[in-house]
């Protein structure tokens, strides 16, 4: 690698340009931007100095990605003009010759390279006036579709070390963030014409081989907060992100400043707002994820209006050097806690939106206003901003979209309870919710679950019993008596069957058959135990009626009748058999029959009833709670408007 060593334009001292590809240099004695041209050097004016912060990362530091050793030479720290905050972007120097950028932004890192666009027209960039977001364009990539997450103007605020561009203090440059499934990140800087692209992927600080180096781990600083007075009433504040914090609210005086390089500026007085009476204080801290402690730093009072009506919820804004910034989100005492999402990641359709496989319903798609801020925040909140919010169910998460003029962002809200926010922050007595949440799961869902699983082992068993034989049933006895005639039909006729052996602990089954015509017989049957004479009764009735009535033929009952009994004990037994027939003067046939260990019908229903309460009660349960959830949605559960 070529060193040029010279003299900075501005103060003389020694520099050096270690990489080919640097135009500007920073000199590390004058902080002068120093261009780098054909035969000479030009001071571009000074530089402010980088507005420090808790970044693992730092010039000089090499590291490794996809088997190619880097090392940052570089770093331009970079402004929003309109939502306020900053990121680094560190030039990273690759040993096969090529260079990236490695952007830094709320605990995030992206690793892009520039990627030549074709100059045929259909290959052409959208001019920056015409971009949308939300907009695909397939001119930077056939293979991973990137949409527009972001597009706005940012202000070269400071730099460091070396920079392949031509970095002129506080110069504004246009810029569209665009993302794709998986990771995929895209810039388009239209600071050129044609406008330069940059094509990569969000990486972690162990894709880039610093996971073991001592610079790379993400550690908290010594010192935790700054100390600033209030430009209003003079309180002293104390920041807990001062190189993220944009907006902080004095909570002596209730004046929203604005945090700019370390100097606060009064903005406006916050205006007293019934939605104030947050539960969690600023500066508690819970643990959510990976025993990461999470502090909350600020909260902001919210509303829609629908209908007429006007709904308030918090949410507490929650940082940790390590991860960056999460929310934690209290809305008629139910909790969501909050992450971001990759834009690209989620396929909406308006009614519903997709991600990682699941369907989420659309809820709600209103205005979301700031009523009250507490804390300290890393964008210019306002009270009184408004944004398009919209949320999308799939219980226990809510994805939402919130977007402005500039800006898409997806969130993923997941589902907790009081409990679990009470443990997490070590508190006790929090209020209790009152209905049912959007994204609040169903806790009934087991007895469904086990009541069905239940009943389907009835049926296995069932056809398993079936299919050996109905239970092993056997037939005891199967004879044919005659009932001789008599003077009338009150009269009985008794008659015996032989002797048969019966087994314990098995139920029996007596049917009975006679060809009975438009008349009845009735049969009172008895079993005498051979052994003690104890006798066990049942009536046993046959009834067979039919004709033509209108045309139409009818028929009634049968000439086949049965009845059951429980099990007795086991032994010999004889059947006496007495009966009475409509055709008393005429001889009447019976067919007898005893089995035993007989399957019953009635047996399998009545289980099949019983168990069914349980998961019949738990769908009922699961409907009222449905209906509930649905009825505060602005849609129904069709997701029709």
């Amino acid at each position: 690698m070529s060193v040029l060593q010279a003299n900075c334009p501005s103060c003389a001292a020694p520099i050096q340009f270690k990489s080919g590809s640097t135009i500007v240099l920073v000199c590390p004695f004058c902080r002068s931007a120093v261009a780098r041209h054909d035969r000479k050097l030009e001071d571009l004016g000074k530089v402010a100095d980088i507005a420090e912060s808790e970044s693992p990362l730092g010039i000089g530091l090499e590291g490794a990605f996809r088997g190619n050793r880097f090392e940052l030479t570089g770093r331009a720290q970079l402004a929003h003009e309109e939502l306020g905050g900053f990121w680094d972007e560190w030039y990273a120097t690759f040993s096969n010759g090529s260079t990236g950028w490695l952007a830094e932004a709320q605990g995030k890192f992206y690793l892009t390279f520039h990627q030549p666009v074709s100059g045929n027209s259909d290959a052409q960039i959208p001019t920056f006036e015409t971009l949308q977001l939300g907009q695909s364009i397939p001119q930077i990539s056939s293979e991973t579709p990137l949409i527009v997450a972001e597009k706005g103007t940012a202000i070269g605020r400071a730099a460091d070390g070396e920079i392949p561009f031509q970095f002129v203090p506080n110069e504004k440059t246009d810029y569209a963030d665009l993302s794709g499934a998986g990771g995929v990140f895209a810039t388009i800087d239209y600071g050129t014409n044609p406008p330069l692209v940059f094509v990569g992927e969000q990486v972690s600080i162990n894709d880039l081989g610093l996971a073991d180096a001592k610079p790379a781990i993400r550690e908290a600083g010594k010192v935790s907060a700054a100390a600033m007075g209030c430009p209003n009433c003079g309180g002293s504040l104390e920041l807990n992100a001062p190189d993220r914090t944009e907006r902080v609210a004095c909570r002596f005086c209730n004046s929203l400043l604005d945090v700019n390089q370390g100097n606060l500026k009064f903005l406006q007085a916050l205006q007293p707002s019934s939605a104030d009476n947050f539960v969690l204080p600023i500066s508690a801290e819970g643990t959510f994820t990976d025993d990461a402690n999470l502090k909350i730093i600020g909260a902001v009072a919210r509303s829609v209006t629908v209908e007429g009506t006007q709904y308030f919820w918090h949410e507490y804004l929650l940082y940790n050097s390590k991860i960056g910034f999460r929310w934690l989100v209290h809305s008629d005492n139910h909790w969501n806690f909050v992450e971001p999402v990759n834009v690209a990641d989620v396929v909406s359709t308006g009614k519903n939106a997709v991600y990682k496989g699941e369907t989420f319903k659309v809820f709600q798609d209103a205005a979301a206003r700031v009523e009250y801020v507490k804390g300290e925040f890393y964008w210019r909140v306002e009270q009184g901003e408004t944004v398009r919010a919209i949320d999308f169910v799939a219980p226990p998460q809510m994805l939402s979209c919130e977007t402005t003029a500039n800006e898409i962002n997806w969130s993923l809200g997941t589902y907790r309870s009081v409990e679990e926010i009470e443990k997490a922050f070590g508190v006790s007595g929090l209020p209790k919710p009152w209905n049912v949440a959007p994204n609040q799961p169903f806790t009934g869902g087991f007895y469904i679950k086990a009541g069905l699983a239940m009943l389907g082992l009835l049926c296995v068993i069932a056809i398993l019993m079936f299919s050996l034989g109905g239970f092993g049933s056997s037939t005891v006895l199967s004879e044919s008596i005659t009932l001789a005639p008599t003077a009338n039909e009150n009269t009985p006729q008794t008659v015996f069957s032989k002797p048969f052996d019966l087994r314990g602990n098995r139920n029996l089954k007596i049917s009975a058959s006679a060809p009975v015509s438009n008349s009845y017989a009735d049969l009172d049957v008895d079993l005498i135990n051979e052994r003690n004479n104890e006798v066990e009764s049942i009536n046993v009735p046959i009834e067979y009626y039919s004709g033509v009535e209108e045309g139409e033929s009818w028929s009634e009952g049968g000439q086949n009748s049965d009845a059951t009994l429980s099990s007795l004990p086991a032994g010999r037994y004889t059947l006496r058999v007495e009966g009475t027939w409509q055709n008393f003067a005429q001889a009447l046939p019976v067919s007898i029959k005893v089995e035993q260990n007989v399957v019953r019908g009635v047996n399998f229903i009545l289980s099949f009833l019983l168990l069914s309460l349980l998961p019949l009660a738990a769908l009922i349960r699961k409907f009222i709670f449905e209906s509930k959830r649905w009825s505060e949605s602005m849609f129904d559960t069709d997701n029709d408007e």
